[in-house]
């Protein structure tokens, strides 16, 4: 996949969404009674790259206050979302040690490998940062998709889309668009922001809801990745 590309069709097919009204809020955000809960693999930026993007979003906030922005601690990458969001799933319906050995055999295999983080793309509910990968990332996605195929175990892997980007949502549109026009112009100002570049040293496999929010995820193994 030419990741470039990729993201320039969704940034121009957003857009045009946006700008005509036709964006997308969620309104299960703010509720308490959303049971969707899952297990994923993901990859959290460094600490220098989440400062460039909370200074991104500080500005938005400026403009569309009332939308949802990600802290700090919620920004991730998703590796592989290994039981996709359901309602009521729940982590005594599956043995966890089955998934941290299988996904640790996987990962022994790799070594670490870089990130760029490297401007905007969008979606008709959400801004997302444009993730640029090396093949190692893939190539980790594959030898997973290959492990779990071959065993027992309950997952819902590529069930939804097959994954092949790195990006990372930091707004999801919750209410209407007051200023949509001024966001836009905003996010075209990001559109190539270089918002850095980082070494993925470890992996962490999480129990989360839809929204991946600290406080409901539950740490569950950290993976180390062999210089």
């Amino acid at each position: 996949m030419n990741l470039a590309k990729h993201y320039h069709k969704l940034y121009t097919d957003a857009v045009a969404k946006i700008s005509a009204g036709r964006y997308e809020t969620d309104h299960l955000i703010d509720s308490d009674t959303d049971q969707r809960f899952g297990i994923t693999l993901v990859i959290r930026p460094d600490a220098a790259t989440k400062d460039k993007i909370q200074q991104f979003l500080a500005e938005a906030k400026a403009i569309e206050p009332d939308q949802y922005y990600y802290q700090n601690a919620d920004i991730h990458i998703t590796l592989m979302s290994i039981i996709s969001c359901y309602e009521g799933f729940d982590l005594k319906d599956i043995h966890v040690e089955d998934y941290i050995q299988l996904i640790q055999q996987v990962l022994a295999r790799h070594k670490c490998f870089k990130i760029q983080f490297k401007g905007l793309t969008a979606s008709p509910s959400c801004i997302l940062i444009q993730g640029f990968l090396t093949d190692t990332l893939n190539e980790i996605r594959d030898d997973l998709r290959a492990g779990f195929k071959n065993s027992d175990l309950q997952q819902s892997i590529d069930k939804r889309y097959t994954i092949q980007t790195a990006h990372a949502t930091v707004i999801r549109f919750r209410s209407e668009l007051k200023h949509k026009d001024t966001l836009l112009n905003l996010i075209e100002k990001y559109r190539d922001f270089d918002f850095g570049t980082f070494e993925v040293k470890q992996v962490e496999l999480v129990y989360n809801d839809w929204y991946q929010r600290e406080r409901f995820v539950k740490k569950l193994q950290v993976f180390k990745l062999e210089s």
